[in-house]
């Protein structure tokens, strides 16, 4: 019998074979195409490549992992940054409770141990002393000289005190009185912030033709990409001011105050400069009743991580109030303030490696010295090329 023939079998009986991947039905096919995928991707990272190794090989004051933090959030990182940081700072929250505090560190920018600014001696105002919020330690809220110099009225006081000696019984705030009527407080841009394109940075750092009157410097807010806020400085606006945005203001006539901001995007012809920072936190002596809604405080660590934070104020008198100290949420941040004097007052930068307050206690910028001893930049920051904006005290 004869075998059947190829055409008389089924439909279908025989199949075409599967179509393989392309160049695999050759020897080393796929390798081909993987070292193609490879390729392409590689090509397609150059551009990023390129912006890493340019972001972290500029001049800057910040170490190299600041710096890669910083270019992860600037390109399409920031939401997983923020998340890590939250995660880390939940996992190391301090633990309330604890033994007490026996005395407060020493502050070096203090003139002399125990030298106060004492009302009895003098004809002119200075702050009351700042009530403990439990048995007092020595030195508790006592204001403090800085500055050495000829002023009469001293220019800048300094204390420290326990914000919640309940719950966190060894964390201390420092605090600084700015004396508005004997002083001239000026912004600075840094090298990178505020992120706007300026006619000219100046020299990021304190002028050295000016360093002859210098008696404090303190960091400004948080980056502009971060808080939302706008910025105007000699007279032009960089970034559109918001309303409803906590500002540190400079007018023509040389005062300087902490306002909500409410005359529109662009800055007034008396505002010499203009820097925001989210809303304010204390307002009328009273804290913001929106401190515990997070979607108020910008793309950060928000409001309730405990982590380093610092604030400026202003009180009834129109005198500056800055203070900065690690372990404080938002909440207490506001607090803080409100204890120390300030009628209104606004977030400044938060993280150990942005706070900072620095006193000079001679002319010439000498002896500088940090606020609190445990803040994390050498006191000689602002001396240097920052990179951040920052402001600095002047007496007149």
């Amino acid at each position: 019998m004869l075998a059947p023939s190829r055409t008389s079998l089924p439909y279908n009986t025989y199949r075409q074979p599967p179509r393989l991947p392309l160049g695999s039905d050759r020897p080393g096919g796929w390798r081909r195409a993987r070292r193609i995928a490879l390729t392409a991707a590689l090509v397609a990272l150059v551009p990023v490549l390129i912006s890493f190794i340019s972001y972290v090989s500029q001049p800057s004051n910040s170490t190299l992992g600041i710096n890669v933090v910083e270019w992860l959030r600037d390109n399409g990182a920031r939401g997983i940054v923020n998340k890590v940081e939250n995660i880390y700072y939940s996992m190391t929250a301090p633990s309330k409770g604890g033994p007490a505090l026996h005395r407060l560190p020493g502050q070096a920018g203090a003139l002399a141990a125990g030298t106060a600014a004492h009302h009895n001696t003098v004809h002119y105002y200075l702050p009351p002393p700042i009530t403990p919020l439990a048995h007092g330690l020595p030195g508790e809220g006592v204001w403090q000289r800085t500055f050495a110099g000829s002023a009469p009225e001293p220019p800048v006081l300094i204390t420290s005190f326990r914000p919640e000696p309940v719950d966190y019984p060894r964390a201390i705030v420092g605090v600084a009185w700015i004396n508005h009527a004997d002083t001239s407080v000026w912004n600075y841009p840094g090298r990178l912030e505020p992120s706007v394109s300026l006619p000219s940075r100046g020299p990021e750092e304190v002028p050295l033709t000016t360093r002859s009157r210098l008696v404090a410097t303190f960091n400004s807010g948080f980056k502009l990409v971060d808080s939302g806020g706008g910025f105007a400085s000699g007279g032009h606006t960089y970034a559109p001011l918001k309303n409803g945005f906590a500002t540190i203001v400079r007018y023509t006539d040389g005062h300087v105050d902490v306002i909500d901001w409410t005359a529109g995007s662009n800055a007034p012809s008396n505002v010499v400069y203009a820097r925001q920072n989210l809303p304010l936190i204390v307002s009328g002596g009273k804290p913001n009743p929106n401190l515990n809604n997070s979607s108020e405080w910008g793309a950060t660590l928000g409001n309730q991580a405990l982590v380093w934070r610092s604030a400026v104020g202003v009180d009834k008198y129109g005198n500056l109030i800055y203070a900065a100290g690690p372990d404080q949420g938002l909440a207490s941040l506001a607090s803080t303030m409100i204890h120390a004097g300030a009628d209104r007052a606004m977030e400044l930068d938060i993280n150990t490696y942005w706070t900072s307050f620095i006193s000079y206690r001679y002319p010439g910028a000498g002896h500088p010295a940090n606020l609190l001893a445990i803040m994390d930049r050498s006191p000689l920051r602002y001396l240097t090329p920052d990179d951040r904006d920052f402001f600095a005290v002047y007496v007149r």
